[in-house]
Formats: structure tokens, sequence, C-alpha cells
């Protein structure tokens, strides 16, 4: 056989099962490719998060001679909004799985849980920062306090965004039921919800209890 009536020969075509890189046959769902995109969006929170957590660390002690950590945190306030928080990723949680179970009506009470639990963190956490600032210990009266009005604050703006969010979210389940497309919102949803939850731990650890005495 030449080479000319090989180069000639007709490929023969590879059973689209086998070919490599299509998932099966066929682009990926749409679930998996949401799914995929919105990992990487909380991994890179997380990526900015971590830069928050070491600028804390470097300057957690350049105070300027103002107020300390321990003369600033009111741990008995922390605690109430951490447990505020962490209450409402458990009713995310079971409301999520109300809502893939097809159940609207547990879905949005324990969305109103979750609002009001998340709300109730924001407000302590204002009412935190009102008095820091009432008393002169705002986020321009040393490095200390700079890195933690970014940090917790950068923390608080997410908590606002994922209430906004919820709030969206309700209304879509409202106007269009549980339909697949509202459903993978939903789980987004709760997966931005989580990671805010795990965020805070680090911070009530590295803030308030270590820095608070």
């Amino acid at each position: 056989m030449t080479i000319a009536a090989t180069l000639d020969r007709t490929p023969t075509a590879v059973p689209t099962e086998l070919a490599r890189g299509r998932g099966g046959g066929g682009p990926a769902p749409k679930r998996i490719v949401v799914a995929y995109g919105f990992w990487i969006f909380i991994l890179s929170d997380m990526i900015m998060f971590s830069a928050l957590f070491a600028a804390y660390a470097v300057l957690s002690g350049n105070t300027a001679g103002g107020p300390t950590g321990a003369e600033l945190f009111n741990i008995r306030n922390v605690f109430i909004e951490t447990m505020c928080l962490l209450l409402s990723s458990y009713t995310c949680g079971i409301g999520v799985l109300s809502a893939e179970r097809g159940q609207p009506t547990p879905f949005l009470v324990f969305a109103i849980f979750t609002f009001a639990l998340g709300a109730a963190f924001l407000v302590i956490e204002a009412t935190e920062f009102a008095r820091m600032v009432e008393i002169g210990a705002g986020p321009s009266r040393s490095g200390f306090l700079s890195a933690f009005f970014t940090l917790v604050g950068t923390h608080g703006v997410h908590v606002t965004g994922g209430l906004i969010a919820l709030v969206y979210l309700v209304a879509q389940v409202l106007v269009k039921g549980l339909r697949p497309a509202v459903l993978r919102r939903l789980l987004c949803w709760s997966l931005f919800w989580h990671a805010l939850d795990i965020v805070w731990v680090g911070v009530f650890t590295l803030v308030y209890l270590m820095g608070g005495h």
C-alpha cells in the first residue's frame, strides 16, 4: 500500500460515547456547569478572605497607643451574633432540603427564619461598629482597627448580599415555583451561605477569642 493511498483513506469516525472530553457524548448538564462555576466563585472569595485574615494577623498588634481588642470587644454580644449565624445555616439547610423535596411551604418558613437570624446578626454587628466609632475607635484610629473593620465589615457586606439574594429567591419560588432552574439557584445560594459561616468561625476564633484577651 502506497503512502498516497494511506493518506487518501477516510479516517474511521470515533463513536460519540467514546469521544474524550465530551461528557459521555455531549456537553455537561447545566446543573454541573453552574455548580462548577459557583465553586470557582466561592474559592476566589475564600482567597480574598485569606488575604484579609493575613493582613489582620500582621496588623493586630499595631494599636498606635489606641484601644486593644480586649478593651473593645463585647464577647457576650459576639457570642450571640455567632449563634444567630450558625442557627441560620441550620435553617438554611433544612429549607433547601424542603425545596428539593418539592415542599414550598416548609421552605418559605425556614427561609423566614434564616432571614430573621441573618438580620439579627447584622443588627448586632452594626451596633458594635457604631459603639466603637462613637468612642473614637474607628477604622482610621490604628492599623489594628483598619484591619478589623475591613475584615469583619467585608464579611458583613457578604451577609447583607446573601440576605438580598434570599429575598430574590423567595420571590422566584412564589412566582415560578420550585422548578429546576430555581432549585439550582437555591443550592448555589446555600453553598454561599454555609461558606460565610465557615469564614465567621475563623473571624470569631482569630479576632474575638484570641484578640479579646
